[in-house]
Parts: structure tokens; C-alpha cells; sequence
């Protein structure tokens, strides 16, 4: 089958999903978070509709540098981090999610790009025991390394995959944030060609993700600048993890988290020419 045709088919697919009128297929979906509150953020208003979840956290969400931590109330990297998965838990259980449907990849927060193939090789094994048909990940927009390592490794395990011999499942993207200038742009994705599905949440669905958010204590600050009104998804499409993913400076850029845009492409060629899918993504 082309290409177009698998990207149209695609399209239908992401549509049904957001729609959640035809439930009754009740597609199994996977969704891969870089940091607990990620999933929350970009798609927490469908999932209560969603009847069979699973969910993999590449991090675990607590940096090597405790700033973060003390800024907290927190000592060590570990206390963060077990807070970190309490709020998640707490926040997924309002829609009845149970803290054993969560996978831990267990990578530290901001060095997920240091690990591309065994994250690669790990989500392509969950994947394979999972079957699910519908994996939520997030897009390669350069707003933090994590997020990016994220989307390589989902995109690197359904090649991967095809390389077996085993259909892949449709790979569809929320969003999260990236560089607008010298602002960040949230909820919204950088322009490809593919055409995002923007789901307005009712006033059930807004006040349910507001509590989802709030369980997130040690992140509010940062969760605040996001609206609860709409949720977007698209079909990913198909990226070169070796180009930039827009012109000019990356979000993450702005920050001292040991990671530049050049050094991530470089990490990313490297794990691609390892795994054995060059030119495949």
C-alpha cells in the first residue's frame, strides 16, 4: 500500500479515536509519556473513554540536578521521584486507571537521549507483548530532549517491528510545547504534513482533567500555562530525527540540562545506524 493511502487510513483512524461516539470499537492504545503529567496534559480528556490503557514513562521525571527537587521540599532525587509516580497515580485513578496498567522505562529526567537504543529495543518489546492497535507519543518538536528521545524511540520500535515481520500499530501524536521565538507555544503542534484533529472537552470532560492536573503538586507551575479547553492529535508523521525539527533556537536550548540540538541529532544518528533502521525513519 503507498504511502498517501496508509496516511489517509491513518487520518480516518486518529478521527474515530477522538471521537468518543464510536466507542463501541474500543481500540486497545498505548500511551508513551516522557514524564508523569505529559499524557495528563495532552490527552487526559480521552481517557476515560479508553477501556483498555497501558502506559509507558520513559522517566521517571526527577533530574540529576535537585534544583527542581528542593524547590519541592525534597532531599533526593528519589524522594522527588516517588512523589512524581504518587501524583500520577492519584491523577490517572480519577478515571479509574490502575497504577499496574503503568509501565516504568525507569531513565533519568533530561538523559533519555543518552539511552535511544535500548529505549528503541524496550518500547518495541512492550509493543510486541501489548498488541495494542493505537500508540498516543509525543511529536519531535525540540521543546525538551526527553520528549524528543520519546518520539524516537516509538517511531525507531514500530521499524523495528516491520523488520520482524510484525504490522506495527498506528502511532499517533498529542501535543506538548516547543520554541516560538522567544516564547513557548503549548497545545499545538509545529506545522507538518499531517492534519491534526483538535477535540474541544465538554464542561464534564474540562473539570475532570482540572482535578487530573491539580494531583500534580510539584508541577504546577509549569502545568498552568496550559489550556483545558481543547485537545489536539494527529497521525505522526514520518520525521528525519537527523534535521532539526524547525529553524533556530530549541526550546530545551534555553536551558543548562547538557544538551544542544547538534549533539541530540548526532545521539540520534548514532542509534539509528545501531538499530539497523537508517533511512527507514
Amino acid at each position: 500500500m503507498h504511502r498517501l493511502e496508509i496516511r489517509n487510513i491513518m487520518t480516518e483512524l486518529v478521527i474515530r479515536f477522538c471521537t468518543h461516539s464510536v466507542n463501541p470499537a474500543n481500540p486497545s492504545v498505548l500511551i508513551i509519556a516522557a514524564h508523569p503529567d505529559d499524557e495528563v496534559i495532552g490527552a487526559g480528556g480521552r481517557f476515560k473513554y479508553i477501556k483498555k490503557a497501558s502506559f509507558v514513562h520513559v522517566t521517571d521525571g526527577a533530574p540529576k540536578n535537585l534544583s527542581d527537587a528542593y524547590s519541592c521540599g525534597f532531599k533526593t532525587r528519589k524522594g522527588y521521584a516517588q512523589a512524581r509516580k504518587k501524583e500520577l497515580h492519584s491523577a490517572l485513578g480519577l478515571v479509574n486507571i490502575r497504577p499496574e496498567q503503568c509501565i516504568e522505562v525507569g531513565l533519568v529526567d533530561q538523559e533519555a537521549s543518552f539511552d535511544l537504543v535500548s529505549l528503541s529495543n524496550t518500547l518495541a518489546g512492550i509493543i510486541k507483548s501489548l498488541r495494542p492497535e493505537i500508540v498516543l507519543t509525543l511529536a519531535y518538536e525540540g521543546g525538551h530532549p526527553d520528549h524528543d528521545a520519546s518520539a524516537f524511540g516509538a517511531h525507531a520500535a514500530c521499524r523495528l517491528l516491520e523488520l520482524e515481520g510484525i504490522v506495527p500499530p498506528l502511532l499517533v501524536e498529542y501535543t506538548s510545547y516547543f520554541s516560538s521565538g522567544a516564547k513557548m507555544a503549548v497545545s499545538e503542534f509545529l506545522p507538518h504534513n499531517t492534519e491534526s484533529i483538535s477535540v474541544v472537552l465538554s464542561e464534564e470532560e474540562r473539570l475532570l482533567k482540572r482535578r487530573m492536573v491539580e494531583c500534580f503538586s510539584t508541577q504546577q507551575k509549569i502545568l498552568g500555562v496550559f489550556p483545558l479547553e481543547f485537545e489536539k492529535f494527529r497521525p505522526a508523521p514520518l520525521y528525519d530525527f537527523t534535521m532539526p525539527p524547525h529553524a533556530g533556537r530549541l526550546f530545551y536550548e534555553n536551558f543548562e540540562w547538557g544538551m544542544t540540538g547538534e549533539r541530540w541529532r548526532s545521539l540520534s544518528q548514532e542509534a539509528l545506524h545501531s538499530l539497523g533502521i537508517e533511512g527507514m525513519i
